[in-house]
């Protein structure tokens, strides 16, 4: 095996069965392209696993804890924490960056791609701890570095559903419902950046980009909001 892996074991407080399993999480499609010996698949199927397992776990946290919440604040609350941008803080948390293998092309990449590879890695690392630990050791990772999250998300408004108010807003001051346009997409199929406008009629009231249409339309809705009385 190319990598020590105990210091990451340590630090994510899971010790594997399996090493290999890991290896497998921390496996980008593009290193098997240039090492096309390598043993082990890429993690595409283990992040497919730990999307599943992380939105479960998240999903129950939130319902038997906020008994108060209704679903729609629960599921705003749900999106926040495991969305690509807070994932990707979350691999910095768990130190998966340096063990990652990448091909020479994807490790220059410091930008919105790494940002994209690193959330995918997150899920594909809990997808990796299912497997090897089962239901109770992705539970143990994912409230230590993911549901640890919550009191920021709270404190920092950053569950709240940005498209939903600027719509609120508009229809109230300017009985206008927003439209939301994608102005351009760049990168691979499954790494893309999109920018998305956000239009009362025919002005454009804001501009976002993220790694989903989601995200970036959440984005423009945000920057609207400071421009709706101009409208």
């Amino acid at each position: 095996m190319p990598l020590d892996l105990s210091p990451l074991e340590k630090k994510i407080g899971i010790t594997f069965l399996d090493k290999n399993t890991l290896l497998r999480a921390l496996t980008h499609r593009s290193y098997l392209n240039e090492n096309p010996k390598f043993e082990l698949d890429h993690n595409e199927r283990l992040e497919f696993l730990g999307d599943a397992v992380l939105e479960l776990i998240v999903t129950d946290y939130l319902y038997r804890t906020y008994g108060e919440l209704q679903e729609g604040e629960m599921t705003n609350l749900r999106s926040a924490i495991v969305r690509g941008e807070m994932l990707s803080k979350i691999a910095g948390d768990m130190g998966i960056e340096e063990y990652l293998l990448l091909s020479r092309g994807e490790k220059k990449d410091t930008g919105k791609a790494r940002q994209y590879i690193l959330a995918n890695a997150v899920e594909a690392v809990i997808g990796a701890v299912y497997e090897d630990q089962g239901y109770e050791g992705a539970k143990k990772l994912v409230e230590t570095f993911v549901i640890s999250k919550l009191p920021e998300v709270v404190t920092k408004g950053l569950h709240i559903d940005m498209k939903s108010k600027f719509q609120e807003l508009a229809q109230e001051k300017h009985r206008i419902t927003p439209v939301y346009k994608v102005l351009s997409e760049s990168g691979l199929d499954h790494q893309k950046e999109f920018i998305v406008g956000v239009f009362l009629h025919d002005k454009k009231m804001g501009e976002g980009k993220g790694l989903s249409k989601q995200e970036a339309q959440q984005q423009a809705a945000t920057a609207a909001l400071a421009l709706i009385d101009q409208a």
